[in-house]
């Protein structure tokens, strides 16, 4: 019965204005909580902060693999699985699909691409040099990455993990398609929206590419009649009858509002920041919209709360998973 006053502003990606926002946000507005706040740059510039201030920075819109840190910053823990062990499924599964092929790698120049490299560098060790003759990166205010991609081709590779946020990820399928570059490309799953990436790059532009998912893709026919998607889409038809059922956006919002709504009903009558806290590394439940075999679980020391993925291919039409669900963790 308890009636939620949630406040939404806008950082426009900016870590400078990430950091005006949250100062008011926990110093004049003095919120219980952050939830969800977006992007790797921008929540690495309150990451010390918010935890000085012991203020709960909960189930962050980021993979990066410093979110689960608890030691060191116990005010701060993610959702959705840690990108560099998705890089490090990447790594094995190119290994293993392309042995003594050469590779490239493009990633954003900041903490979430990083994590790619750091992931896809455990698996290959003193190795990385000789498969990955191509390493690349761009900056997330660049306005394409077009010649990056004719190097990686020109370099001869014939294997790639690309750690791009949507925008470049629909520039670089778009520009291999159309100088006929067709490695095998690992994509990250930042990236796997059919909304967001494939429909601007074009889908059949887009067929073979790999990614990963922990959510049911709306675009699937196979989740016509689940029932966790059937709720996802009731709650689409009632509050946002205008979006985008191909946006891949809105099922993460929907599966990690249910971590947030599940922890503060275990918090009881105490709403304290401690125990907001204490909660949220107390977790166990299923949530509709995340694939079979993948649940949220946390404790005191295990900050990843979505801990698994399955490798999944575009078709042209639908991602189609393949293998079993692999341990992000």
């Amino acid at each position: 019965g308890r009636k939620i006053n949630f406040i939404s502003v806008d950082d426009g990606y900016n870590p400078a204005k990430t950091v005006e926002q949250v100062r008011r946000l926990v110093e004049q507005e003095k919120v219980a909580l952050l939830f969800n706040t977006l992007g790797t740059p921008t929540n690495s510039a309150i990451h010390k902060y918010v935890n000085q201030k012991k203020m709960p920075h909960l189930f962050l819109s980021t993979g990066a693999d410093k979110w689960a840190n608890p030691k060191e910053f116990p005010w701060t823990m993610g959702w959705q699985p840690s990108y560099r062990t998705e890089g490090q499924i990447y790594a094995k599964y190119i290994l293993k699909e392309k042995p003594g092929a050469k590779a490239a790698l493009i990633y954003q120049n900041d903490d979430f691409g990083k994590d790619y490299l750091n992931g896809v560098k455990d698996v290959l060790k003193g190795d990385f040099e000789k498969v990955f003759t191509k390493v690349l990166t761009y900056e997330s205010t660049d306005a394409t990455i077009d010649s990056q991609v004719v190097s990686m081709k020109e370099g001869g590779a014939e294997a790639l993990v690309s750690a791009c946020i949507p925008k470049f990820s629909a520039q670089l399928i778009r520009k291999a398609y159309d100088i006929g570059w067709k490695p095998l490309h690992c994509m990250s799953n930042v990236s796997s929206s059919v909304g967001a990436t494939i429909t601007p790059a074009g889908p059949e532009k887009a067929v073979g590419v790999i990614s990963s998912l922990y959510l049911k893709d709306a675009s699937d026919p196979a989740w016509k009649d689940d029932a966790g998607m059937n709720e996802w889409r009731a709650f689409m038809a009632k509050y946002i009858p205008d979006g985008d059922l191909n946006d891949g956006g809105y099922v993460f919002a929907f599966g990690v509002v249910q971590s947030m709504v599940h922890t503060l009903k275990q918090c009881g009558d105490d709403l304290s920041r401690e125990n907001i806290m204490k909660q949220a590394a107390n977790l166990k439940h299923e949530v509709g919209v995340l694939l079979p075999g993948i649940s949220v679980s946390t404790g005191p020391a295990d900050y990843h709360p979505v801990k698994q993925v399955q490798l999944t291919r575009w078709t042209g039409s639908s991602w189609e998973r393949f293998g079993g669900v692999l341990s992000a963790v």
